[in-house]
């Protein structure tokens, strides 16, 4: 693992391999250990694969949860790491700051590959889990002390195959403590910050994958059509939530370097 400074926070990022790069960005409840199943299968790629600002192993954070201090936490990162443009993979909480990065640095990102996500707005009805996590200082008062429970509701409900052990223990402790667990669900408090970002991001330009698993679905597609001009759309098949775990081949083949 690597430790990098960028945009006033440490990213703890795991970088390997040789060839074109891909960033990798998970969501919630992940750290960077998500995409663990697909990384064998990436052996001609650069991978740069953090834990999002606050999570996992990078620097505790107070604020800067919105997809617009994300996006400028990764080009901060590509910057330090020497890199002038990259493909980016994004999952779940950090669609949307991929979106950002695509829509306002199209001259750095060459592709997005976007999964089992939406932009703000996503859902006619958010899942219950968006309101309850959103309201400061009570999921994670309520949650302290069933970490492992409560997150396993959504590793188990996430996945067609199951999450490893070695993963999902990671997972657990990486949102264990009041402070880690409102770190976790800051992501979910900037959600009328992140849909004013994105309405006012202009149209994506880069070409643009989304993929969907059975949770998500073809939610996000059908939200890009309007703005995006290089788009196309696919569901997998016996996938649930978590394409790398669930899917890794289907994943590594739509993630090889063209």
């Amino acid at each position: 693992m690597t430790v990098v400074a960028t945009n006033g926070t440490r990213l703890n990022v795991h970088v390997t391999g040789d060839g074109p790069p891909l960033v990798m960005l998970h969501g919630w409840p992940h750290t960077g250990r998500l995409w663990q199943p697909v990384l064998p299968l990436l052996t001609d790629r650069t991978i740069i694969a953090p834990d999002l600002r606050g999570l996992g192993d990078s620097a505790p954070a107070a604020g800067g949860f919105d997809a617009g201090t994300g996006a400028a936490d990764i080009i901060g990162l590509l910057d330090a790491l020497g890199i002038d443009s990259a493909e980016v993979a994004a999952i779940d909480a950090a669609v949307p700051t991929a979106f950002l990065l695509g829509a306002r640095h199209p001259e750095r990102i060459t592709r997005l590959v976007l999964m089992e996500g939406t932009l703000p707005g996503g859902f006619a009805s958010p899942p219950w889990w968006f309101g309850f996590h959103a309201v400061p200082g009570l999921a994670e008062t309520v949650v302290a002390g069933h970490e492992a429970a409560y997150l396993d509701f959504f590793l188990k409900s996430g996945s067609y195959r199951g999450v490893p052990a070695d993963i999902r223990e990671a997972f657990v402790r990486a949102y264990t403590g009041p402070d880690r667990l409102r770190r976790g669900f800051g992501y979910y408090r900037v959600a009328a910050q992140n849909a004013a970002l994105v309405r006012d991001a202009g149209r994506l330009t880069v070409p643009t994958l989304a993929l969907g698993g059975s949770v998500v679905g073809d939610r996000l597609p059908r939200q890009l059509v309007p703005i995006a001009d290089d788009l196309s759309g696919e569901l997998l098949d016996r996938c649930a939530h978590l394409v790398p775990i669930d899917r890794p081949d289907a994943l590594a083949a739509r993630l090889q370097p063209s």
